[in-house]
């Protein structure tokens, strides 16, 4: 039997460090986290396991909590037949992979979160869906219509369920021991574009229709493809989408940041969650676009997303909040937009306050739901010529605008903050700001990614390996290969910036590096999800395509690509290698799925560009030929920063000042050119070679 609620313990989530879980242990239902007590509860009871999957920003997440978490009736009906479990899977994506695989497999490739799982009580899984209504609707089944179906073929048909879980799970394993190993061909690279190409919204950017969401990794590619040829059909699609991403509702106008993506074609709908993971990656193409294509517009971008994350996702301790939910006050969106007549209040005392409206789409009736989402639909200079103001006049009315509204919605109710630092999205986003501060000469995005690499590796470490997450001085969980191989390449990206401690920095990348081969390395080269201390559980989970983040093991070959180089470490770029290998069979089939490993590919066969930056850094004439090198895009390039004085770093040995000037080596295929001391002789010579 079930215990009563007056029986059982205090709430097993309250302890929690996942902000998710918290929200939850209120909830009527006997809820359980992950782990030995509830899976020894199922086996001892001969109970089928209900795992619920979520995580703190999801809509439809909070929706089923509402309906049926919250409801006393359908609560009982989960305590009387199931051991309840459930997940954050920001904290446990081992858990989260394995089950989002069976729910793809068992519903004919639909999946999402929330995500319901049932499960024998040895982790097998025989049913999953996703969001279900309270009652019957919507075609399909409602939740207690469902719970006491599965409840009563769990008593009337048990070997029925053994067949179904045990096929599923010889699927799932199959799947994760298949052999895709080959060597993807050259045209891999062009046959990324053609895909890109067949999918591309010629009108709107970005691929296929609704919905639609940001193409971080695809983007860096196409940008590398069209960096050279400004007509290109590749540059074409990544600055059509850039463009169409930064004029729509998904974008904050007033805040800065972008949403996870837009629910329609048009990018004007977002759902208006704003995470870590996005914004790292799009702060980086915009920032590359900004390089490539010199528009201040990119640059604008990029900064006043940095700007969003350290305003308002930065912790005291230096790491990085890991997201923003859609809601506030029980209501999607509600933060973030805005009526007209709200808005000629606030701008009542601003000239030409219409211009404002029209500049960012604001009408009577408005563009959602009766309000409007702010979003540009028109240039500036079309705005600006309409109202017979000149482009600064109009830009002045903007700004100011823009102030007024942001300190008008700082009033509001907030969405709820998800306030716990993820090892790997910190990564990324320690990445971002660090390339920020090289390309912009922006000091303090090259101290925020330091202090929150720093705070990395002091509280995120114990015995020498990663943590996966910390809430509130409290860190736990081993960490898994997306945390070592994101921050092992933010790690790179801060010592190659030019971060204080440059050397102590690619140290400390090594030493994750050689963790990655220690802890997650199989025999066909690839590299597991999990690490040989993570928990053991019903298969060990691979992966080599990108998803909302890069693919872990192809960033793991990345991070042992670049430290190959910079410590002339031909073991590193061997292993490397060999992981984008793993699965070369499918990036050769279907490379518009695997645009990090293309990136790597590229590093590994073209070989990069060898920077070594030569002087002291608070001399002008070393910043002259930083700043000439942080202002030239180079599809591939590793940097190297010395004083002068003898270095047993590879890059840097025997580099030294010439005739005590700084100068800059740039050394190519295993040989170097003559050292260059002028800026315009560098620029030209970067140019020519990127």
């Amino acid at each position: 039997m079930s215990e009563s609620a007056a029986e059982r313990p205090a709430n097993r989530l309250v302890h929690s460090t996942s902000p998710y879980l918290l929200q939850h242990a209120h909830n009527p239902v006997d809820w359980y986290p992950w782990g030995e007590e509830a899976l020894t509860r199922a086996r001892s009871e001969d109970r089928p396991i209900l795992l619920s999957i979520g995580y703190s920003s999801c809509h439809w997440c909070h929706v089923m909590e509402r309906e049926s978490f919250e409801n006393d009736a359908i609560a009982a009906l989960m305590n009387a037949n199931f051991v309840c479990i459930k997940v954050d899977r920001e904290e446990r994506p081992d858990l989260d992979d394995i089950y989002m695989a069976a729910t793809l497999a068992m519903n004919r490739g639909q999946g999402g979160w929330p995500m319901t799982v049932f499960l024998t009580p040895d982790q097998q899984p025989f049913f999953a869906g996703t969001y279900f209504p309270p009652e019957d609707r919507y075609g399909r089944p409602g939740f207690p219509t469902l719970l006491e179906r599965i409840s009563q073929i769990w008593r009337e048909d048990r070997a029925g369920i053994a067949d179904q879980a045990m096929k599923v799970a010889e699927f799932l394993r199959g799947n994760a021991e298949a052999r895709l190993e080959g060597e993807p061909s050259i045209e891999s690279w062009d046959a990324f574009e053609e895909q890109c190409a067949s999918e591309f919204d010629s009108r709107f950017g970005g691929f296929g229709s609704a919905p639609k969401f940001p193409p971080h990794q695809a983007l860096l590619v196409l940008l590398r493809q069209g960096r050279r040829d400004a007509e290109s059909r590749a540059r074409f699609m990544a600055t059509t989408t850039l463009d169409a991403m930064a004029a729509g509702g998904i974008y904050d106008h007033v805040g800065g940041g972008f949403a996870r993506y837009s629910t329609d074609r048009e990018w004007l709908v977002p759902h208006f969650e704003k995470m870590l993971y996005d914004n790292a990656q799009l702060a980086r193409a915009y920032t590359e676009a900004f390089q490539i294509t010199g528009r201040s517009e990119y640059s604008r971008v990029a900064r006043e997303t940095l700007d969003y994350v350290l305003r308002e996702m930065t912790s005291r301790d230096g790491g990085f909040y890991s997201a923003t939910d859609a809601d506030s006050e029980g209501v999607e969106g509600k933060f973030f937009v805005w009526t007209q007549g709200e808005i000629e209040t606030l701008l009542g005392g601003v000239k030409d306050a219409s211009a404002f409206c029209d500049y960012y789409d604001v009408t009577a009736t408005g563009n959602w739901e009766g309000h409007t989402i702010l979003n540009t639909r028109f240039p500036r200079e079309e705005v600006a010529k309409r109202h017979e103001l000149s482009v600064e006049a109009l830009d002045g009315i903007i700004a100011k605008g823009r102030c007024l509204l942001y300190g008008e919605r700082s009033k509001r109710v907030p969405p709820a903050l998800d306030d716990k630092t993820l090892t790997s999205w910190n990564g990324l986003m320690i990445g971002a700001m660090a390339e920020a501060g090289r390309v912009f000469g922006e000091p303090r995005y090259l101290e925020a990614a330091r202090r929150a690499a720093a705070f990395l590796w002091e509280a995120h470490r114990r015995d020498g390996r990663l943590l996966r997450s910390s809430r509130k001085g409290t860190a736990q969980g081993e960490a898994f290969l997306e945390d070592y191989a994101f921050l092992a390449n933010a790690l790179i990206d801060l010592s190659e910036a030019g971060s204080a401690e440059s050397q102590i920095w690619l140290d400390r990348a090594r030493e994750l590096a050689e963790s990655i081969l220690d802890l997650f390395a199989s025999k066909d080269g690839a590299f597991f999800s999990t690490s040989r201390f993570n928990e053991t559980l019903l298969l060990r989970h691979r992966e080599g395509h990108d998803g909302a983040t890069p693919s872990a093991n192809a960033c793991a070959a990345l991070a042992l690509a670049r430290l190959g180089v910079h410590f002339d470490r031909g073991s590193f770029r061997d292993a490397a290698s060999r992981a984008v290998a793993a699965y070369g069979l499918a990036v050769e089939k279907q490379p518009r799925a695997f645009p990090t490993s293309l990136l790597v590919l590229d590093f590994l066969r073209s070989g990069p560009t060898e920077i070594a930056l030569v002087g002291d850094p608070t001399d002008e004439r070393m910043r002259a030929l930083d700043r000439v090198v942080a202002g030239t895009f180079i599809a591939q390039r590793v940097i190297a920063r010395g004083d002068g004085s003898p270095s047993q770093q590879p890059l840097l040995r025997g580099k030294t000042l010439v005739n005590g000037a700084p100068a800059v080596y740039i050394c190519r295929n295993y040989a170097c050119e003559a050292p260059i001391t002028d800026p315009e002789a560098l620029r030209a010579k970067l140019t020519a070679g990127g």
